[in-house]
């Protein structure tokens, strides 16, 4: 445990000396000037002043020896605001930067595997969270317990040379400190657990009740009772805890408070006024000084204390953000090779399986794609469809087996420029909040692209609701950081999507569910459309509605993580299998819905 939060506050200062060596200078200066206050002035500057005093000394030398303390004195203050007025405002955005930068480009590399495990995305998120604030903090902390120590230790050889006896009194703020201290640590820790799942219904109501989301259920539903409800019982459920820690909380806190203020205080004070008074073995001098550093010793052991819990719990969460930039991935984005050759004449699968989490989700599949043809994915959810998707894009790598693009290993290849030949619309696909423009183009430069934004958005079919938007292209797609911004309908967002794909010049086309929230009619012009605009690239659709692919080249039929069936539509529904069956059932279903009225002869597309 010790060693672990060594090893991560020292990350932690390797971080920061990488980032700002002045960050670390500064909170390493700010330490040692803060405890060279207390001990000067408790120890030295008081003994001075008392032995110039009762000596009959000299008072030009005293007023120069002031002088020059008020100078020193004012020095630290002046470079105390230096610091946090205008060092620290600047540098902290330079810190948060630079660090955002490391992160970003650590979650680039980062393989997609790792952003589907919640145990490592939980902490990636605690990493993230936070993390400029974290290292400043661990700075603090660790130049704290350093200089901490030592200024402690100084304090109490000053004590110990005045008195040996007086070490003693040592002992009642350590066992205040790090004995019933730690107790109240541990107290304060078990409640904030037990209450943990409280608050977070307490967050999640406070966070739903506000929710543009939500906003219709509660109004058109009794569900705000409910949750008031449940708001209600958190609340008692927190005052219960918080009676049942209470009473233990106050006693042993009131035995941290007296072991480590009023036992030293009131014992020095009066175990120095006892041999100044009744044994006369101790100077006025002596006893200043022993006092003032014993208030001196006091807190900066406190502030030494706190320092080491600050570092234990920061280096927590040190240890996330150490762990996950130390993550080394499987497949590194700067995965050198050769470069994709611009004809992409064919990609094959040969005998590819792939394990998730010890369960094999691909199973011996073997299959060809030519270069100039389209192609369709097909089956039932867990299938193993977007999982070839992913190998294919090197997402992962196959467990076993190997996948060949103009008959080489895509191993070989180097990974951006592999990348670089597909474009793709896919299911997650994110909408981002900037202009619709760039939500297109992703950053395209024209040089790229096959066709205009005009033209690309023509082609998907949302260039009238493009039209109709009051700074068309221009136009947020999200509220989220611009009240003009748009929302789009599901249907909308999806063509958004596919024009995104469209306008990249890339030899490959995946698209994934690309019509899934359009109607048939809509849903038969856009896959037409698609067929159109990529003719003459390798393409590829992933759908679990046979009637939108039955145009394509070849189908691919998965069920349970192997290839049960291949051949185009006509093939496939001589065949008789699994193919046909789900396709008559899915037509039997669109022809229920029109018996139903719910959808137009017209618009059954079979």
């Amino acid at each position: 445990m010790r060693r672990s939060v060594l090893k991560n506050n020292l990350f932690a200062l390797k971080i920061a000396m990488h980032i700002s060596p002045a960050l670390v200078f500064h909170s390493a200066m700010v330490r040692v000037l803060d405890y060279f206050e207390w001990l000067f002035y408790s120890a030295f500057f008081m003994k001075y002043i008392i032995n110039t005093i009762e000596g009959d000394g000299s008072y030009h030398k005293l007023l120069i020896f002031l002088g020059i303390s008020v100078l020193v004195f004012a020095g630290i203050s002046l470079y105390n605001c230096y610091v946090q007025e205008k060092f620290l405002p600047v540098v902290r955005i330079d810190l948060n930067d630079k660090l955002t930068d490391l992160l970003f480009e650590k979650a680039r590399q980062v393989d997609i595997k790792c952003f589907e495990d919640e145990k490592f995305y939980n902490k990636y998120t605690l990493a993230v969270e936070n993390a400029d604030t974290r290292i400043e903090e661990t700075l603090n902390s660790f130049f704290g317990v350093l200089f901490g120590a030592i200024a402690t230790i100084i304090a109490f050889i000053i004590m110990f040379r005045i008195d040996h006896y007086v070490g003693l009194f040592v002992i009642f703020p350590l066992v205040g400190n790090f004995g019933f201290g730690k107790v109240v640590n541990k107290i304060a820790y078990s409640r904030n657990r037990e209450m943990a799942p409280s608050n977070r219904r307490i967050e999640y109501i406070n966070r739903v009740v506000y929710m543009r989301e939500y906003a219709k259920e509660m109004r058109l539903s009794n569900v705000r009772r409910l949750l008031s409800r449940q708001y209600a019982e958190s609340i008692d459920e927190i005052k219960n805890l918080a009676f049942k820690y209470g009473f233990k909380g106050i006693i042993f806190h009131w035995l941290k408070v007296v072991f480590t203020f009023s036992i030293i205080f009131e014992g020095v004070l009066l175990y120095g006024a006892y041999r100044s008074l009744v044994s006369q073995t101790m100077s006025f001098a002596e006893f200043s000084v022993l006092s003032s550093i014993m208030v001196a010793a006091t807190w900066i052991l406190i502030g030494f204390a706190d320092s080491i819990n600050l570092m234990i719990n920061n280096g927590l969460f040190v240890e996330n953000l150490r762990l996950f930039l130390e993550y080394t991935p499987d497949i590194p984005e700067d995965y050198e090779g050769i470069e994709v050759d611009s004809d992409v004449r064919s990609i094959e699968f040969k005998n590819v399986s792939f394990y998730y989490k010890d369960k094999k989700v691909i199973d011996s599949v073997s299959f060809k794609m030519d270069g100039d043809k389209s192609y369709a994915l097909v089956g039932c959810n867990g299938a193993g469809k977007s999982t070839i998707v992913k190998l294919l894009m090197r997402f992962y790598d196959p467990t076993e087996g190997e996948i060949l693009l103009n008959s080489r290993n895509i191993k070989e290849y180097n990974l951006h420029s592999y990348r670089a030949a597909f474009a793709s619309a896919f299911q997650e696909n994110q909408i981002f909040a900037m202009p619709l423009e760039d939500n297109v183009k992703m950053g395209l430069p024209d040089s790229d692209m096959r066709y205009s934004l005009d033209e690309a958005l023509k082609r998907s079919g949302i260039d009238e609701k493009v039209s109709t938007l009051p700074k068309k292209e221009r136009s947020i797609l999200s509220k989220e950081l611009s009240n003009d911004g748009v929302q789009l309908s599901g249907g909308e967002f999806q063509k958004i999507l596919v024009s995104r794909a469209m306008i990249r010049n890339t030899p490959i086309k995946i698209y994934d569910e690309p019509s899934s929230a359009l109607d048939p009619i809509s849903e038969n012009n856009l896959f037409d459309n698609i067929l159109s605009s990529d003719k003459g690239k390798l393409l590829m659709f992933i759908s679990h509605r046979l009637s939108s692919v039955q145009c394509v080249d070849k189908i691919f039929m998965l069920e349970n993580g192997k290839l049960i069936e291949s051949g185009n539509h006509t093939e496939l529904m001589n065949m008789n299998g699994k193919y046909a069956d789900m396709y008559n059932k899915q037509a039997q279903n669109y022809l229920a819905l029109e018996e139903k009225g719910d959808i137009n002869r017209e618009a059954v597309v079979i």
